[in-house]
């Protein structure tokens, strides 16, 4: 993991405040894999996950994100992305094995979209210009387990974007151990798993965020939980961020 210098420990367990491994309580923790954008030559972090911690952080709440990318120049602007914008990366697995997914905009202007890997100059892995491609760095429940194992004294657990029945398993355990909001992202349609903690509050996304609108206020809904807000006053309080006012009650 990247800049971790100690070994996990159990979700849940407690560590002295200063050591090496230590972290302030209310931590948010975001679970899904950033991807980069490259926009006039410049690389941001983008995809649900990184949206959803980036306006969490915006907030003032301490947010650590759970996901991976590859090791490679594209990644390094990602986490220096979400460096600048108060997301931490301790949980943020480098690998190696895969490149980190560039987007850039569609000439439509509808949202971003990859570009073919097949036609796009490449480099050869390390740390030369960005590589541009398609494929994406999932996710599996070895990497969420093992992430959420560094972070401790979480308050809420947002999994960020719809992920597979073992990965949305670690994230409820982990919710159960530690004592903390699960926030569950659904594909549209998509019936709610079973054996999630009985508060568990669920999202189903919409077929595009291109503006990064849901992802946002996702963010702030799980800021708002971290303040100690209940589900109902923490929706409206994530609405009003953006001047958003709910319709009036018949």
């Amino acid at each position: 993991m990247a800049g971790a210098t100690t070994e996990p420990a159990a979700p849940g367990t407690d560590r002295t405040l200063g050591s090496a491994g230590a972290y302030p309580h209310g931590v948010i923790v975001v679970i899904g894999s950033p991807v980069a954008r490259l926009v006039d030559g410049v690389l941001t972090a983008d995809g649900a996950a990184s949206q959803v911690a980036l306006s969490a952080a915006a907030t003032g709440r301490t947010v650590q994100l759970v996901g991976r990318t590859g090791d490679d120049a594209t990644a390094d602007g990602v986490v220096l992305d979400l460096t600048r914008g108060g997301v931490g990366h301790v949980a943020l697995l480098r690998d190696p094995a895969r490149a980190t997914p560039l987007e850039t905009p569609s000439e439509t202007d509808d949202g971003p979209e990859a570009t073919d890997p097949s036609s796009a100059p490449k480099t050869a892995a390390g740390r030369g210009d960005p590589v541009t491609t398609s494929v994406g760095s999932s996710l599996d429940a070895a990497d969420v387990d093992l992430g959420l194992r560094y972070l401790t004294d979480f308050a809420v657990v947002v999994l960020a974007e719809p992920a597979a029945p073992d990965v949305v398993g670690i994230a409820a355990e982990a919710a159960r151990w530690g004592g903390a909001r699960l926030i569950l992202v659904v594909e549209p349609g998509e019936a709610v798993p079973d054996g999630l903690p009985a508060d568990v509050i669920v999202f189903e996304a919409p077929d595009a965020d291109p503006d990064g609108v849901f992802a946002a206020l996702v963010g702030r809904f799980a800021a708002a939980l971290d303040d100690g807000a209940d589900p109902g006053e923490a929706f409206r309080a994530s609405l009003a961020w953006d001047g958003w006012t709910g319709a009036a009650d018949d």
